[in-house]
C-alpha cells in the first residue's frame, strides 16, 4: 500500500489522518487504544513498519507522548493519537514538550466526557483543554478538522507547523469527522509540501541548542549526532541547562511566544464562505462547520444574508480574522457540542455591536443543519 496515491479513493476521516502522516514524513507512533481514535493506530501499525518506521503500542496514554518526544529529540518525525481519556493523562509530557521545543503532532479524536464519559459519541468539550490543559504560560498550536480530506491536509500542516516551530501541534477531531467516510483524492507525494526541523549550521562546539533564530526558534540537532544536546522540564538557559537567572527566565518566555506571534500570518488558518455581504456570520469548526455549510446555503434561499467563517486555527485564536466580521454583521451565531467554549473567545474579541449568540448540544448528538438554520432565520 502506498502512502499516497492520485487516484480517488474512499476514506475514513481517521485513515485519512494516517495518510496524512505519512505522506509529511511521520515515522513513528507510540500509542494506546482508544474509541474513536483506534483506527489510526491500527493503520499505522502496517504502513509504518513497511516504509522503515516504527509502530509501538504503549502500556497507556503516559507513555505514549514519552516514547513520541523520545523519538522526535533524536530526529524522527512523531506522532501519537488519543481521546479525551488519554488526553487528559498526556498533559504532563504535553507540558514537558512546551519546554523542550519538541516538534510532535497529538491527534485528540474528541467524544463526550467528562471522564470514560460517551466513548461512541461525538463532542468537543476538549477545546479549552488542547489550549490550556498543560500547566504554565506555553505556547502551543491547535488545529481542527472537518472533512475527510481536512484529515489529510491539515494532518501535513499540523507536522509543517510542529517541525518549523519547534511546538507541539495538537489536531482536534471528533467521532463524526473520524468515522464519515467519503471520496477524496489524495496528492502524490511530490505535490505535497513538508517542512522539516532546521538543523544545526555551526560546529558541534558552537552550538548552542536553545539559541533562538530571528523568529526565536532554534536549530535542533538529533540526539547522537554529535551535538551536546542537554534536555530538562526546568526553565533552562541557551546551553539547556537549568537557571535562576531572572533575566534568561524571561527571556525564555518571551522567546517562546515570540516565535508562535511570529508566525501568526503562517499558522492561523480559516476559511470563508459567502463571507462577502454577511449580514449573519456563523462561526464553526469540526464537523460542525459541515452542517453549517448547508445551513448558510439554505438559509441564503431563503432572503438570509449568512456566510459561514470555518475556523481551522483555534489557537492562537485568529482574532485579525473574526474581528473583521464581527464588525461587518449585526450577529454571528457560534455552534458547538459543548458549553461555548470557542464562542467564549468571539466574545472575548467582540468589541463591536455584534450580537453573540450560542447554540450548544451536549448530549451526545451530532447539531444539524437545521438546528443552525432555525437560528439564522431568526436573528
Amino acid at each position: 500500500m502506498s502512502e499516497t496515491t492520485s487516484e480517488r479513493r474512499l476514506l475514513q476521516g481517521n485513515e485519512a489522518v494516517v495518510y496524512g502522516a505519512m505522506a509529511a514524513g511521520c515515522r513513528f507512533f507510540a500509542g494506546y487504544p482508544i474509541t474513536p481514535a483506534s483506527e489510526i493506530a491500527e493503520l499505522l501499525s502496517i504502513l509504518l513498519p513497511a516504509a522503515d518506521g516504527t509502530f509501538i503500542q504503549m502500556e497507556d496514554e503516559i507513555a505514549s507522548i514519552g516514547a513520541s518526544i523520545g523519538a522526535s529529540l533524536a530526529g524522527v518525525k512523531a506522532m501519537t493519537a488519543t481521546s479525551g481519556p488519554g488526553f487528559s493523562l498526556m498533559q504532563e509530557n504535553l507540558g514537558f514538550a512546551c519546554v523542550t521545543e519538541t516538534p510532535l503532532v497529538i491527534v485528540n479524536v474528541m467524544r463526550g466526557g467528562p471522564s470514560t464519559g460517551l466513548p461512541t459519541s461525538p463532542a468537543q468539550g476538549d477545546v479549552q483543554m488542547a489550549r490550556w490543559g498543560t500547566h504554565g504560560d506555553h505556547p502551543v498550536v491547535v488545529l481542527a478538522a472537518s472533512s475527510v480530506e481536512d484529515c489529510f491536509s491539515i494532518t501535513v500542516k499540523a507536522f509543517n507547523i510542529s517541525e518549523k516551530y519547534r511546538v507541539p501541534v495538537i489536531l482536534l477531531s471528533d467521532e463524526v469527522v473520524a468515522h464519515t467516510r467519503e471520496c477524496v483524492c489524495l496528492p502524490e507525494q511530490e505535490k505535497v509540501k513538508v517542512v522539516d526541523r532546521i538543523r544545526p549550521s555551526v560546529p558541534p562546539d558552537w552550538y548552542k541548542p536553545y539559541e533562538g533564530d530571528s523568529r526565536g526558534v532554534p536549530p535542533m540537532a538529533a540526539l547522537g549526532d554529535g551535538y551536546r544536546h542537554h534536555i530538562t522540564g526546568l526553565i533552562h538557559d541557551e546551553h539547556g541547562f537549568p537557571t535562576q537567572n531572572r533575566h534568561e527566565i524571561e527571556r525564555f518566555h518571551k522567546r517562546l511566544t515570540k516565535k508562535i506571534t511570529k508566525g501568526f500570518s503562517d499558522i492561523q488558518m480559516s476559511r470563508g464562505f459567502l463571507l462577502e455581504d454577511a449580514e449573519i456570520v456563523v462561526i464553526a469548526y469540526g464537523a460542525v462547520a459541515r452542517s453549517s455549510l448547508r445551513a448558510v446555503e439554505d438559509a441564503r434561499r431563503q432572503g438570509v444574508k449568512a456566510g459561514l467563517l470555518q475556523l481551522i486555527t483555534l489557537f492562537p485564536f485568529p482574532r485579525g480574522t473574526v474581528s473583521p466580521l464581527l464588525k461587518q454583521c449585526r450577529a454571528a451565531l457560534v455552534p458547538e457540542m459543548n458549553m461555548g467554549q470557542i464562542s467564549r473567545e468571539v466574545q472575548r474579541v467582540n468589541q463591536f455591536d455584534c450580537a453573540v449568540v450560542k447554540h450548544n448540544r451536549i448530549d451526545g448528538q451530532f447539531i444539524t443543519p437545521l438546528e443552525i438554520f432555525k437560528h439564522l432565520i431568526k436573528l
